[in-house]
Protein backbone atom coordinates (compact mmCIF):
# COMPACT_ATOMS: atom_id res chain seq x y z
CA UNK A 1 0.00 0.00 0.00
CA UNK A 2 1.14 3.38 -0.89
CA UNK A 3 0.34 7.34 -1.07
CA UNK A 4 0.75 9.29 -3.33
CA UNK A 5 1.18 13.24 -3.83
CA UNK A 6 1.95 15.14 -7.01
CA UNK A 7 2.94 18.76 -7.89
CA UNK A 8 2.80 20.05 -11.36
CA UNK A 9 3.99 22.96 -12.82
CA UNK A 10 5.97 24.29 -10.00
CA UNK A 11 8.15 27.72 -10.89
CA UNK A 12 11.45 26.37 -9.52
CA UNK A 13 14.23 24.84 -12.15
CA UNK A 14 13.81 20.48 -11.81
CA UNK A 15 17.48 20.58 -11.01
CA UNK A 16 17.06 22.54 -7.54
CA UNK A 17 14.36 20.32 -6.74
CA UNK A 18 16.67 16.95 -7.37
CA UNK A 19 19.24 18.26 -4.74
CA UNK A 20 16.33 18.94 -2.18
CA UNK A 21 15.00 15.70 -3.19
CA UNK A 22 18.09 13.66 -2.68
CA UNK A 23 18.12 14.86 0.92
CA UNK A 24 14.82 12.89 1.94
CA UNK A 25 14.40 10.22 -0.18
CA UNK A 26 14.30 6.99 2.00
CA UNK A 27 13.90 8.91 4.98
CA UNK A 28 11.16 8.16 7.37
CA UNK A 29 8.70 11.27 6.84
CA UNK A 30 9.03 12.77 10.22
CA UNK A 31 12.95 12.97 9.46
CA UNK A 32 12.21 14.35 5.97
CA UNK A 33 10.39 17.19 7.20
CA UNK A 34 12.96 17.93 9.48
CA UNK A 35 15.11 17.94 7.20
CA UNK A 36 12.75 20.31 4.58
CA UNK A 37 12.41 22.75 7.52
CA UNK A 38 15.95 23.72 7.97
CA UNK A 39 17.57 23.06 4.75
CA UNK A 40 17.78 26.58 3.49
CA UNK A 41 16.84 26.01 0.04
CA UNK A 42 14.20 27.50 -2.35
CA UNK A 43 12.74 23.69 -2.98
CA UNK A 44 12.11 22.87 0.40
CA UNK A 45 9.18 24.97 0.61
CA UNK A 46 6.71 23.49 -1.99
CA UNK A 47 8.17 19.98 -1.14
CA UNK A 48 7.33 20.29 2.01
CA UNK A 49 3.79 21.13 1.32
CA UNK A 50 3.97 18.06 -1.08
CA UNK A 51 5.19 16.05 1.65
CA UNK A 52 2.36 17.34 3.97
CA UNK A 53 -0.30 16.64 1.12
CA UNK A 54 1.14 13.01 0.87
CA UNK A 55 1.22 12.42 4.88
CA UNK A 56 -2.77 13.67 4.83
CA UNK A 57 -3.17 10.78 1.81
CA UNK A 58 -1.65 7.88 3.74
CA UNK A 59 -4.01 9.00 6.46
CA UNK A 60 -7.37 9.69 5.89
CA UNK A 61 -7.70 7.69 2.28
CA UNK A 62 -5.36 4.48 3.10
CA UNK A 63 -5.64 4.04 7.08
CA UNK A 64 -1.83 3.98 7.36
CA UNK A 65 0.08 5.03 10.22
CA UNK A 66 1.68 8.14 9.86
CA UNK A 67 4.33 7.16 12.14
CA UNK A 68 5.51 4.50 10.05
CA UNK A 69 5.47 6.12 6.75
CA UNK A 70 8.76 6.61 4.74
CA UNK A 71 9.55 7.88 1.45
CA UNK A 72 9.69 5.28 -0.73
CA UNK A 73 10.46 7.02 -4.37
CA UNK A 74 10.66 10.82 -4.98
CA UNK A 75 11.00 11.96 -8.19
CA UNK A 76 11.11 15.20 -10.46
CA UNK A 77 10.45 16.38 -14.38
CA UNK A 78 10.97 19.28 -16.24
CA UNK A 79 7.91 20.35 -16.76
CA UNK A 80 6.86 23.25 -19.92
CA UNK A 81 9.37 26.07 -19.87
CA UNK A 82 8.19 29.74 -19.88
CA UNK A 83 10.13 31.65 -22.58
CA UNK A 84 10.63 35.46 -21.50
CA UNK A 85 12.14 38.58 -23.22
CA UNK A 86 14.77 40.82 -21.85
CA UNK A 87 15.38 43.67 -23.83
CA UNK A 88 18.83 44.10 -24.34
CA UNK A 89 21.13 47.38 -25.19
CA UNK A 90 20.85 48.34 -28.97
CA UNK A 91 17.63 47.16 -29.65
CA UNK A 92 18.96 43.44 -28.59
CA UNK A 93 16.50 40.96 -27.48
CA UNK A 94 17.88 38.42 -24.46
CA UNK A 95 15.25 35.48 -24.13
CA UNK A 96 15.32 34.15 -20.78
CA UNK A 97 13.80 30.71 -19.96
CA UNK A 98 11.79 29.84 -16.21
CA UNK A 99 11.42 26.51 -16.05
CA UNK A 100 8.95 24.39 -14.35
CA UNK A 101 9.27 21.28 -12.42
CA UNK A 102 6.54 18.43 -12.11
CA UNK A 103 7.26 16.57 -8.92
CA UNK A 104 6.08 13.26 -7.87
CA UNK A 105 6.19 11.69 -4.34
CA UNK A 106 5.38 8.37 -3.01
CA UNK A 107 5.06 7.24 0.75
CA UNK A 108 4.70 3.70 2.09
CA UNK A 109 4.60 1.98 5.24
CA UNK A 110 7.61 0.64 7.11
CA UNK A 111 7.65 -3.45 7.71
Amino acid sequence: MEARAKATFERIAPRKVKLVLDLIRNKPAEEAMAILKYTPKAACEPLAKLLKSAMANAENNFDMDVSRLYVAECTVSQGPTLKRIRPGDHGRAFRINKKTSHINLVLKEME
